[in-house]
């Protein structure tokens, strides 16, 4: 367990997380103490105490939120109830099946409680467990950074004008001396800052968001889908887990910040059940195997992000998400699952292991008869 949550930790993520606070703190408590000294007015007591609590509170919830982790389902999970199982995926990796809401984390090797997205900063997933944690990270983060910005930016404004404050002030005017390493470091903690508020603020309005309407991320592109296909009919579909704004924030945002629920029975609205999402996800896993093309590959990949031998198409049109690559080489067969314009996303056919990911479209072509093969497969 130990070992588990030093691995956690040490990590680019929570080490430059926490760098960035360091220094964004550090540098605004310096600006701070000449700008508005707390010696010398309440007025300034109250600024930095208001400061320092918002830093304390971003670490204090960006460390609850990475060492209590998402919520994982225990391995070879199966239901109460035997004939539940028709109703759930299967998770060969956890030889077990995935509870409603939870989806497997490729990074975290496991099932996560209602996933929302995994996140590097922390190291983990975002889930369950650690949902109202990250929200209020992200919140203190925000305010705290919104306040250094202000901090920083008359500091700076003040330090450049000096001289000018010395001769033509009024004398009471604040004294902030900026050498050039001070000037540097605050020109850089301000960067720091906006980018936070800016950043951050985004993501904060996107949990914000999941958490009033109680739908994760993972479930907003199931639920697109769900709407998506039924374009062409009456029978329209709806969300089980959406209970009102007021019940789906109090599920995850409380004064104890403990989690309502044990992550895998959730309360579902009238004419739902808890399986209304998962028999949704079934049919989509349906049509997407009937959608399957199989495709031989015709000019090796080497699975590189950045392919530079295979077009320019390629090259220029990256798909932007944080999905794997698979390497490919002449005469493997890939099953294909999603398509765009220069990139494909498959199934690599054959191997022992699942490999899936995106892989250049000019590096294969679909097999002629692939209707034929896909009957024999199922």
């Amino acid at each position: 367990m130990v070992h588990h949550l030093i691995k956690r930790v040490f990590h680019w993520g929570p080490l430059a997380a926490l760098c960035i606070i360091k220094c964004i703190t550090f540098m605004t408590m310096h600006c701070c103490s000449m700008w508005w000294p707390a010696s010398q007015s309440w007025g300034g007591t109250v600024n930095s105490g208001v400061f320092l609590s918002c830093s304390l509170l971003t670490i204090y919830n960006f460390l609850s939120a990475m060492m209590e982790g998402p919520g994982f389902l225990p391995y070879k999970w199966r239901p109460k109830v035997e004939d539940d199982e028709q109703f759930l995926q299967y998770c060969e990796s956890c030889q077990g099946f995935k509870a409603p809401r939870a989806h497997h984390c490729r990074k975290c090797r496991r099932c996560v409680a209602k996933m929302d997205h995994h996140c590097p900063w922390i190291n983990c997933c975002v889930g369950h467990v650690n949902h109202g944690h990250f929200t209020a990270f992200l919140f203190w983060a925000v305010v705290g950074c919104f306040q250094s910005t202000i901090i920083l930016s008359c500091s700076l404004y003040r330090g450049i004008n000096r001289v000018w404050y010395m001769y033509y002030g009024t004398g009471k005017e604040p004294r902030v001396y900026l050498s050039a390493n001070t000037l540097f470091f605050c020109i850089f903690a301000l960067g720091l800052s906006v980018g936070v508020v800016l950043a951050v603020g985004m993501l904060l309005y996107f949990q914000v968001r999941a958490i009033l309407r109680n739908q994760t991320g993972v479930e907003d592109w199931i639920v697109e889908k769900a709407h998506y296909r039924r374009l062409d009919s009456q029978d329209k579909f709806v969300f089980p887990y959406d209970l009102g704004w007021k019940k789906n924030w109090s599920q995850v945002i409380n004064w104890s910040f403990e989690p309502v629920g044990d992550g895998i029975i959730w309360h579902v609205r009238d004419g739902c059940d808890q399986f209304t999402l998962t028999k949704e996800q079934q049919a989509q896993k349906r049509e997407k195997r009937d959608r399957t093309r199989l495709y031989t590959v015709i000019h090796r990949y080497s699975g590189w992000h950045l392919p530079f031998v295979n077009g320019w198409g390629a090259l220029c049109h990256v798909p932007c998400t944080d999905e794997v690559r698979i390497k490919l080489n002449v005469g493997d067969n890939v099953m294909v699952t999603r398509w765009r314009k220069y990139w494909l996303f498959g199934e690599k056919h054959g191997s022992e292991k699942k490999l899936r990911g995106w892989f250049p479209r000019s590096c294969v072509i679909e097999v002629d008869g692939s209707e034929d093969w896909k009957s024999k497969q199922s």
